[in-house]
């Protein structure tokens, strides 16, 4: 399980392992360089869209 700490806005995410053979396919159309940035952009556009779900 990953540990997920916020700091002053800062989210971090330490050793995520993500079973999904779709999105892995995904990422790897992308150099390994951008993989990072690729993958922090998910993450953003994701937690985003569940905006407010929290509550329910």
């Amino acid at each position: 399980m990953a540990e997920v700490q916020i700091h002053e806005g800062i989210i971090k995410v330490i050793e995520l392992d993500v079973q999904d053979s779709k999105a892995a396919a995904v990422l790897a159309e992308y150099p390994e360089v951008r993989w990072a940035e690729v993958t922090r952009r998910a993450l953003k556009i994701g937690l985003g869209y569940l905006k407010g779900g929290g509550k329910d």
